[in-house]
C-alpha cells in the first residue's frame, strides 16, 4: 500500500492578529476604532479559517449597524475562509469596556474621561 503525504493545510492567523487588524474598522460617528471602543467581545478561527467575531453596539439600535458589520467583513476577508457576525448584547457595552488607548483618543477629541 502506497502512503499518501498529508495535505498542507493553510495557515491561518491567531486571533490576536485578526483583532488586532479590526483595530482598521473605525466607529464613524466618534472617529475611533471598535476595538478600543470595547465593541469586540471575542474572535475565534477554526482549523478551516472560518472566523466568528462576538462583537456589541453601544445601543441595540445603532443606525450604523450594517456598515461596522461590513466593514468587519472587508477587514477580515482577506485573512479567513469566512466571516460570521455574532451580536451579542450581554453583558451590555458600557464606557468601563473602553480601553486605555480608546480613552486617550476620546480625550484627545474633546471627551471628558
Amino acid at each position: 500500500m502506497t502512503e499518501v503525504p498529508p495535505t498542507p493545510t493553510a495557515t491561518w492567523p491567531s486571533p490576536e492578529t485578526l483583532l488586532d487588524s479590526l483595530k482598521d474598522v473605525v466607529d464613524p460617528e466618534l472617529g475611533i476604532n471598535i476595538v478600543d471602543l470595547g465593541l469586540i467581545y471575542g474572535v475565534d478561527i477554526d482549523d478551516t479559517g472560518y472566523t466568528t467575531v462576538d462583537m456589541t453596539l453601544t445601543t441595540p439600535a445603532c443606525p450604523l449597524t450594517d456598515r461596522l458589520e461590513s466593514d468587519v467583513r472587508y477587514i477580515l476577508a482577506s485573512q479567513t475562509s469566512g466571516v460570521a457576525i455574532n451580536w451579542v448584547w450581554l453583558p451590555p457595552w458600557t464606557l468601563e469596556m473602553i480601553t486605555e488607548d480608546g480613552r486617550e483618543q476620546l480625550r484627545a477629541i474633546g471627551f471628558d474621561m
